[in-house]
């Protein structure tokens, strides 16, 4: 039985407290904050998208980076084992759309009080406003020192401290502190699952307007393509945010400073430019003697008529029987690649995970443990590893807090 000292009481941090208590060990996990799962609480707007029920091939297809790394931990708790263990304790799971799962109750309270319960009842030991500043090896024991100068001294230590994503759930930094301190190598952070800023003064225009079934696109100055997918977005006071741009933003987040990048929507994807003509043509032949701003209420939501004009260059007041064909093509173009230049991403503030983090080549892919140092092992965010929005990024934490939990006896 060894003593294992924990950092960290997010999603890995829990995890890997249940399965090294499991194991027979005495397990301490050290929270700075006054409750566990802090950042949890927030995930899914409140919901908590706790996984993907979907098979280990679609999870790795959705991890961006170092996806094989994490082969054993995936092997060792899958995302139907994670729902097990919280159906387990009494709290329901569901399956939306994309093969999101989310606890029946749409509570992230509730995912959290069913991990506080299985920690309760495997014995661990959780310390509240325990903020731990240094990780030392020492004589073959683990001494961790609290913001209080105290000393705790264990046989191993796990750390689960999470990335820089909202800091105001503690996220900031500390496990890349305690590995650099190491000896490990860490990969360059950015925020990464965030929304875009744009230069357009139009996105003010249009703040709050959701749009579903738009197509997305991303291209650099050189006209080269980073992401291109389908699904929905939403215009905000700074820019656009939603589905579509928080996973845009993973394949640009790193290089945002070095290239001028433009994002490209497509209002009306389902419809080639010569079918949308067609359209167009049909409403206009309703509308024949109405201003043009009243006559595309049934191709856009109200809120974009007049910006979408303003960027074909036809005036909105211009009667329908006027508008020429070369005013017609503007408007289709338009419609089908609407642009807008990304100014760069919001701040870690606003990011759902950090891209980056301790260098997996340092870290056994089978135990989570160090190479360098013996007896500490790594979990969740604070590793390099990050994936695209659906539940993925969570199943990471669980995977890993698991194996690490889980490989000490």
């Amino acid at each position: 039985m060894s003593k294992v000292l924990i950092i960290g009481g997010g999603a890995a941090g829990m995890m890997a407290g249940i399965a090294a208590a499991y194991n027979g060990n005495e397990v301490h996990i050290f929270e700075k904050n006054e409750k566990l799962g802090k950042k949890l609480f927030i995930t899914g707007k409140g919901r908590c998208n706790i996984t993907n029920a979907s098979d280990i091939e679609n999870h790795f297809a959705n991890i961006l980076r170092n996806e094989k790394f994490l082969y054993s931990a995936y092997h060792a708790l899958n995302s139907t084992d994670v729902c097990h263990m919280i159906e387990s304790v009494g709290v329901q799971t569901k399956i939306e759309r994309g093969n999101r799962v989310f606890p029946s109750s749409d509570k992230s309270s509730d995912v959290i009080w069913a991990f506080e319960k299985m920690l309760k009842d495997a014995g661990v030991f959780v310390h509240y406003n325990s903020e731990i500043v240094k990780v030392k090896n020492e004589n073959n024991h683990i001494c961790l020192t609290d913001k209080n100068n105290r000393r705790i001294i264990g046989d191993k230590c796990i750390i689960a401290t999470g990335g820089l994503s909202y800091p105001s759930t503690g996220s900031t930094g500390d496990g890349y502190k305690f590995a650099e301190e190491l000896g490990h190598e860490i990969k360059p952070t950015y925020p990464s699952l965030v929304p875009f800023n744009i230069k357009e003064e139009l996105c003010k225009q249009l703040q709050g307007l959701s749009l579903k079934n738009v197509k997305l696109s991303i291209v650099d100055e050189k006209k080269k393509e980073y992401y291109s997918e389908q699904g929905e977005m939403l215009f905000t006071h700074f820019g656009i945010s939603g589905p579509l741009v928080l996973s845009a933003s993973c394949y640009i987040c790193d290089k945002i400073k070095e290239h001028k990048f433009t994002a490209y929507i497509d209002l009306k994807p389902a419809l080639d430019a010569d079918t949308l003509d067609k359209r167009i043509l049909k409403d206009f032949q309703k509308n024949i003697n109405k201003n043009i701003n009243h006559a595309l209420d049934k191709l856009l939501p109200r809120k974009m008529i007049m910006p979408i004009l303003e960027l074909a260059q036809i005036n909105p007041y211009k009667k329908v029987h006027e508008i020429t064909k070369e005013e017609r093509d503007k408007l289709v173009n338009v419609l089908k690649k609407m642009p807008l230049h990304i100014s760069g991403v919001r701040s870690y503030n606003e990011a759902i995970i950090t891209r980056g983090g301790i260098s997996v080549k340092d870290i056994n892919p089978k135990t989570m443990e160090s190479k360098l140092y013996p007896d500490i092992y790594f979990a969740g965010e604070v590793l390099d590893l990050d994936a695209k929005t659906g539940g993925y990024n969570l199943q990471i934490a669980w995977s890993t807090g698991y194996l690490a939990g889980n490989s000490i006896y």
